[in-house]
């Protein structure tokens, strides 16, 4: 009866234990447990406490990139307009559970950041600008609901670049979307007055 007993009483210890394990592996993340997992080289956004991981994104995609955060980060940087980074900042949107999104490049006016201002973690202040570039595999429902999110958030601005088509969407929080071709010019609105760029150059600088 007393072997029996501790059979039993093992397999309560176990079936804890068990438990346990997999509502350490479903728990929600935090943007501290995001910042630690991208020092151990996992790298992912964080949905509502919900970690999806994002992988590299191809040659046309880093060019756009890098393309397009010269030209911006030219005029920014000349005009002491403020901040422009990239994706491994992150931008986190909502707390409890966290959400921190990753956007191609972000334009943060000065007003929000002022100069010489150091922010270490993931920035707690929205974007005026958000680009996005869309990857190969990228499916063009999953680009629309992200730019609607960042609409959604407040951003007044998001550009998508599609080297593929050689074109640039514009999306504003106050206005239909507009799509440019390569001999098209790009402007920064009102979030960036006097901002203009040949499309052409954002794909072939």
């Amino acid at each position: 009866m007393m072997r029996a007993n501790r059979h039993i009483i093992t397999q309560k210890r176990d079936c804890k234990a068990a438990v346990t394990t997999i509502k350490e592996k479903n728990k929600l993340l935090t943007a501290d447990d995001l910042l630690r997992l991208y020092s151990e080289g996992v790298r992912g956004e964080l949905i509502r406490g919900v970690l999806h991981k994002t992988t590299s994104t191809g040659g046309d995609h880093g060019k756009t990139v890098m393309n397009t955060g010269i030209i911006l980060g030219g005029y920014i940087k000349a005009r002491r307009l403020g901040e422009l980074v990239g994706s491994d900042t992150g931008v986190r949107l909502e707390r409890n559970p966290d959400t921190v999104r990753e956007p191609d490049i972000a334009f943060i006016s000065a007003s929000k950041w002022p100069p010489g201002t150091q922010n270490p973690g993931y920035l707690d202040m929205l974007p005026d600008l958000v680009v996005e570039v869309v990857s190969p595999n990228d499916r063009l429902a999953e680009v629309n609901e992200k730019v609607q999110m960042w609409l959604n958030y407040g951003v007044p601005l998001v550009w998508v670049m599609n080297p593929g088509r050689r074109s640039v969407e514009i999306h504003r929080s106050d206005g239909p979307v507009v799509t440019l071709g390569e001999d098209d010019t790009l402007d920064g609105g009102a979030v960036l007055p006097g901002f203009t760029c040949p499309v052409r150059d954002i794909f072939d600088l």
